[in-house]
């Protein structure tokens, strides 16, 4: 989806797989672009003899999808325990586990305000 967005929400397959890091085969590439059509997240016209594939979606939709089945996927839908995980890396840094704290703080004095 990001090589999609990436490409001004209209892309062909071949430029989709020149963005992605060690690409696949072009069949591979298509077989996805078509599960990503089938789950109604991709479309494509007919330019010629090619498929031009676009989004059928936004990239804010698309990121808060690909982090719930991520987070359903590997944890198990727990939120708690991707986030240890995720502060448990060694690489963050004070700033970083700072802002977090910091964004963290936020939702909780909005979500006050919505009570």
């Amino acid at each position: 989806m990001n090589a999609v967005f990436a490409l001004g929400n209209r892309a062909l397959v071949d430029d989709i797989r020149a963005r992605l890091t060690n690409p696949p085969s072009d069949s591979a590439v298509r077989a996805m672009l078509v599960r990503l059509e089938n789950k109604g997240f991709l479309k494509h016209q007919y330019d010629g003899p090619r498929y031009v594939y676009s989004a059928t979606i936004s990239p804010a939709v698309a990121k808060r999808t690909a982090l719930q089945q991520y987070l359903q996927t590997f944890f198990g839908g727990s939120l708690r325990q991707m986030m240890t995980a995720l502060v448990s890396d060694a690489s963050w840094t004070d700033d970083d586990l700072d802002a977090l704290k910091h964004e963290i703080d936020r939702v909780r004095k909005e979500r006050k305000k919505q009570s």
